[in-house]
């Protein structure tokens, strides 16, 4: 009798072993997001989750992954990392996904150990963190563009070029974000012939920067470099600093590289400039762009004269998870193990202009292009070619 139940009881786990490996083998490919739709980033978010909707639509409607449909399912993470997290494990209990995208650098720090050890899906965010392009570390994470410290490395050899020597000031957030790429950048103004003279902290939205502004006067800063921010305080520098009869020239980092600081900006739009890592949406000489506009032309219409960089940022990571499921099917398995491999053999892939061909280099692309704000249009305009980091 023992024996019997024994017997039974091991018959009957192994057909639950069988069921779920067949149903694991015969799922579709799945991506599953967390997007922050509602807090301060929101506005990435409501981009952001179109885009990857977009993305898979386009790739679904050329034969998905080599004949197989992909499917997408998200949930709003409101820019908490408690609500982020909850939200990516009930995604990942309910859906199975081999990819995942979240919705901050904060959340992606979180989760780092357990995307190693316990969940193995290839990962990206709403981020530019230096530490999601470590594939000894982290090999199931990458970026879809450059790292926060290659950014700065596209505007410091910009700024080489354009005057050696040249007293450089980083103007950044009180927070993660402002600082995550302060420590690369001091090492690269060392490392270019430049001269760190400054660095002036703010909180997020600060609006007394009369401070720091004399403080750059005088050092006689020649370019001020900033991070962790969106739109303010940047405007309210830049328009303080011509009252001050401060000259210098200001830059950003990717997400205050954005149309709205331009349209807050106005009569100073072309005292800005910025790095980007992607075409913008008005650039529709290049195809992808073209064919992206057309799509939100026929299915977002609300949207059909503007998408943000938050867009082509999620777009792009969504297209790369897309290749890698394409590239991983072929091998027999879609792994973790399997996607992280295929997203590093990525060399010299053609994504239509939305970027120059993209090769993943230590899990980021690190590539950048310089643009400056049009005091007539609003918009930015290119001042340097695509500047690849070696």
């Amino acid at each position: 009798m023992k024996k019997t139940g024994i017997f039974f009881l091991s018959l009957v786990l192994c057909v639950g072993l069988f069921s779920v490996s067949k149903a694991m083998a015969e799922q579709n490919p799945t991506i599953c997001a967390v997007h922050p739709f509602t807090g301060r980033f929101a506005f990435a978010g409501i981009h952001g989750a179109d885009a990857m909707e977009d993305a898979i639509g386009m790739a679904n409607a050329e034969g998905g992954v080599n004949g197989k449909k992909i499917e997408y399912y998200w949930a709003d993470g409101e820019y908490k990392n408690d609500v982020g997290i909850a939200a990516f494990k009930r995604l990942y209990a309910q859906h199975k996904p081999h990819c995942m995208w979240a919705q901050s650098t904060g959340m992606t720090k979180a989760l780092a150990p357990e995307i190693n050890s316990r969940y193995k899906v290839l990962y990206s965010a709403y981020t530019f963190a230096e530490m999601a392009a470590n594939p000894k570390e982290n090999p199931y994470m990458f970026l879809a563009g450059p790292t926060y410290a290659e950014m700065f490395a596209v505007l410091l050899k910009y700024i080489a070029k354009e005057k050696p020597g040249a007293n450089i000031a980083f103007f950044y957030s009180d927070t993660e974000f402002g600082r995550e790429p302060i420590p690369a950048g001091r090492e690269l103004c060392k490392k270019m012939g430049l001269k760190l003279v400054a660095e002036e902290i703010s909180k997020v939205g600060g609006v007394d920067i009369s401070t720091q502004i004399l403080d750059m006067k005088r050092k006689k800063v020649d370019y001020c470099i900033f991070q962790g921010f969106v739109v303010t305080p940047i405007q309210t520098v830049i328009k303080q600093a011509k009252d001050y009869a401060f000259k210098c020239k200001f830059m950003g980092t990717f997400w205050s590289t954005e149309k709205h600081l331009l349209d807050q900006l106005k009569g100073f739009a072309d005292q800005y400039m910025g790095v980007t890592a992607y075409s913008y949406y008005y650039q529709d000489e290049f195809p992808m762009i073209k064919k992206i506009r057309a799509w939100n032309k026929k299915h977002h219409p609300k949207f059909a004269e503007y998408r943000s960089q938050a867009y082509m940022q999620v777009f792009m990571g969504t297209t790369l998870f897309v290749e890698a499921l394409r590239r991983a099917d072929k091998t027999g398995a879609i792994t973790g193990d399997s996607l992280a491999k295929a997203i590093q053999s990525i060399k010299n892939f053609d994504v239509g202009g939305l970027m120059p061909p993209v090769t993943i280099k230590n899990n980021s692309i690190p590539v950048g292009r310089v643009v400056r704000g049009n005091l007539k249009t609003l918009k930015f305009d290119p001042v340097s070619d695509w500047i690849s980091l070696d």
